[in-house]
């Protein structure tokens, strides 16, 4: 489906019945990033899987920032009538989820943080989001997919799963150029969530691949360690899209996170 907010068209899908559930994909993915967990929570949840504006179904026009991406979602939620909803972010996702809670934490029932971190980028990083976008003009999404991939999913997966690796290859290569360059110009922009952890006071979930290298463990472990109370999954044989690398063991754990909401 698709619905125009403040003139910007955003495609989503919304489904299943029960405790709203807000899920936010990564970079440069779309909201089927997150089927194995929709398909999974239809029957508990009503789950609300979006695209960030420039990807997928979502206008190509900017402007582009975390906290644009997070406002876009309030204002998704809010026509849908939605006014509080667990938020899911995977990666890029999770940086939207953290300008979520600044920004809307009125909204917030718990949060759900996958293979994401608080801090700023280091200078490489910056430097590598830099050409990324140079690429992207220069040979195009597919290119940015060919060099992304082999970080994007864990060792093991690539040998076991190779299917899953064009699945994600395709994903990514049919984000816009347009997408592409506003996501990383946001994340280079976007502001430092560690000082965020400490204000965090809803059910928190953290969960990482065991085989990520993009945000590694230590990562999650940083997440865990600074927001109190929360708890911390490790993904075993998984790297960066640990949701769509084990979804059974993935859905297992964010199953167990809900029902225990359920009692909270």
């Amino acid at each position: 489906m698709i619905v125009l907010c403040d003139g910007v068209e955003i495609g989503y899908d919304d489904v299943g019945t029960g405790m709203p559930m807000a899920f936010i994909h990564g970079f440069p993915h779309n909201r089927t990033l997150w089927a194995p967990q929709v398909s999974a929570l239809v029957d508990r949840a009503r789950c609300i899987a979006f695209d960030l504006r420039g990807f997928g179904e979502s206008s190509r026009n900017g402007p582009f920032s975390i906290d644009q991406y997070a406002d876009d979602l309030a204002m998704l939620l809010r026509m849908l009538g939605i006014e509080r909803t667990v938020v899911a972010g995977l990666s890029m996702g999770g940086y939207v989820a953290f300008a979520f809670w600044r920004r809307h934490r009125e909204m917030v029932r718990a949060l759900v943080l996958a293979d994401t971190r608080a801090g700023i980028d280091s200078e490489e990083t910056r430097a590598k989001r830099v050409a990324l976008i140079e690429l992207a003009h220069e040979r195009g999404s597919g290119a940015v997919a060919d060099g992304q991939i082999v970080g994007m999913i864990g060792k093991s997966t690539r040998e076991k799963r190779p299917a899953l690796i064009d699945d994600v290859h395709r994903m990514m290569g049919s984000a816009s150029v347009e997408g592409i360059h506003g996501a990383l110009e946001a994340m280079l922009g976007r502001d430092d969530s560690t000082p965020t952890l400490a204000t965090i006071d809803v059910p928190t979930l953290v969960v990482v691949g065991a085989e990520d290298v993009l945000t590694p463990v230590r990562e999650a472990e940083i997440l865990h360690d600074a927001i109190r109370g929360s708890r911390l999954e490790v993904i075993k044989h998984a790297g960066h899209v640990s949701n769509l690398e084990r979804p059974a063991a993935f859905n297992h754990v964010l199953s167990e996170f809900l029902a225990a909401l359920d009692y909270a």
